[in-house]
């Protein structure tokens, strides 16, 4: 892959499987500079749509990495900034659907470009789409994701929208949790109402697992993560890695989240196993338990049965 300069990998995700990345823009290119970035500063905070690398050494370089059908899960435009800032981004979709149309692209996004209907059309043939949004309410928004002037939550929540109504691929948003500065009740709130407006299919939870661009950023505790995830509708998933020794939650707070979580809406078993997809076999005998003791009941419903409250 040496011989690359705009395609990297392939690599394996824990999200996406092995990807071959894209990267569009020159490190580090973002109309955001979010104090948690993995990346590092944003050296270029910008919201211009321009041809930052050349289009034809994009295609050149996937034609010639393709042309032996390699074995992977996704192509994925990602890298060191806002792939959507990239003018081509449209061209190099469709080059790919339209030349190899067995591979699945992913768009890994910061999503403050979609209240522009241009660039949801350039992006619809993607087969997933992840945007981020870490806060609604300004200040908040402000403190953690520290845009590009003009760019604010409001702006991204309705592009996000319009995303959902002319898209019919998969989203799945991702909020990434910065302990004391958006995991306030209130705030958790805020993007729980904003996620139903939005309707992705997946909502998932991030945490710090690099070093940030700003110091001091702490990682969220996996338990907190947890109480968070459980007000999410649909349940979010927690997808930043946690170490045996950080998962330091008793089975007691798991029944209490168990029982908070299907008195405020019934949950089919699936759903709460991937809550606790580090803990299953606890998780099951927790439900046996709380049927058991009349605590919980079993109702039916679209999808089978439902764990509900009593």
């Amino acid at each position: 892959m040496g011989r690359y300069k705009h395609i990297f990998g392939p690599v394996l995700s824990r999200r996406l499987g092995l990807s071959l990345g894209i990267d569009l823009v020159p490190y580090k290119t973002c109309s955001l500079n979010c104090v948690y970035c993995e990346c590092g500063p944003t050296t270029l905070l910008t919201d211009e749509r321009r041809e930052y690398v050349k289009t034809d050494e994009v295609l050149k370089e996937l034609a010639d990495f393709l042309k032996n059908s390699p074995a992977i899960d996704f192509i994925t435009f990602s890298g060191s900034g806002e792939p959507t800032l990239h003018s081509g981004i449209g061209n190099i979709i469709d080059f790919i659907k339209t030349d190899f149309p067995d591979y699945k692209i992913a768009l890994l996004t910061n999503g403050t470009l979609f209240q522009d209907e241009r660039v949801i059309e350039e992006v619809k043939r993607a087969d997933l789409i992840k945007p981020s949004l870490d806060a609604v309410s300004d200040d908040v928004f402000l403190r953690i994701n520290r845009p590009y002037r003009g760019t604010g939550p409001e702006k991204i929540i309705g592009g996000l929208v319009n995303l959902r109504e002319r898209y019919s691929g998969q989203i799945y948003l991702e909020i990434f949790i910065v302990p004391g500065i958006n995991d306030s009740p209130e705030e958790i709130h805020r993007l729980a109402e904003a996620a139903k407006k939005i309707r992705p299919e997946k909502i998932q939870l991030n945490a710090l697992d690099r070093p940030p661009a700003v110091s001091g950023i702490r990682k969220a505790e996996y338990k907190d993560l947890l109480k968070i995830a459980s007000l999410f509708e649909p349940l979010a998933e927690i997808i930043s890695r946690y170490d045996t020794k950080q998962l330091n939650i008793l089975p007691s707070d798991i029944e209490d989240l168990i029982l908070q979580m299907v008195s405020r809406r019934p949950c089919t078993k699936d759903e709460i196993r991937t809550l606790f997809s580090l803990r299953i076999k606890e998780v099951d005998g927790i439900l046996e338990r709380l049927l058991q003791e009349g605590r919980i009941r079993i109702v039916r419903g679209p999808r089978g049965d439902y764990y509900g409250g009593i």
